[in-house]
């Protein structure tokens, strides 16, 4: 049985891919892996946010106290790997829902922006925040903010009390590996 949940986890994984390569407007060529510097660390208070969504409402970090919450930041909308990257984590919800976590997409994108792209998308079943402006400024928070006023594609997790419990600031070019994050949300139930 747990072949065949992996096999049709990879099989979806490739199909978001595969699906998301069409949105490949921007090629943003391949960029420093990482422009910014940590201002957070695992261990520490999340610092808490207030963001616009695509429909009209404000998400704060703190509403989601109880539950534990992957934060996702990407650097732009349209480009490769954000265009696969989130597909890819829509079709994993039921993973994320096993763990008690909630994602949480970020990108500096305006409202506009974000709408279109989304829907080009098909849609995604998480909330998708603005930090356009004051522009960057949770990105900057956090520590994510590049010199090129684009967020690092960065993945924090936060606990059901507020703690930062894992940081990746990945590789801008490259998508983060799924199993990794679960298998790092999977060690708050311990």
């Amino acid at each position: 049985m747990k072949r065949i949940i992996s096999a049709l986890f990879i099989a979806c994984l490739w199909a978001a891919g595969a699906w998301a390569a069409h949105l490949d407007i921007y090629d943003s060529g391949h960029l420093k892996a990482t422009d910014s510097t940590l201002k957070v660390r695992v261990g520490d208070p999340a610092p808490d946010f207030a963001l616009p969504t695509m429909d009209r409402t404000t998400v704060s970090l703190s509403d989601y106290r109880g539950k534990n919450v992957v934060l996702s930041f990407v650097p732009a909308a349209w480009t490769p790997v954000c265009s696969d990257q989130w597909p890819g984590y829509n079709l994993a919800l039921e993973l994320f829902e096993a763990h008690n976590a909630r994602l949480l997409g970020i990108s500096v994108d305006n409202l506009p922006t974000q709408h279109a792209w989304v829907d080009a998308m098909g849609g995604l079943d998480f909330p998708v925040l603005s930090d356009f402006w004051p522009h960057g400024r949770v990105a900057d928070m956090y520590g994510v903010l590049r010199s090129d006023g684009m967020a690092e594609r960065a993945i924090f997790i936060i606990d059901a009390k507020g703690i930062i419990r894992y940081i990746d600031v990945h590789n801008i070019n490259e998508r983060p590996d799924l199993g990794v994050l679960v298998r790092e949300l999977g060690k708050l139930a311990r």
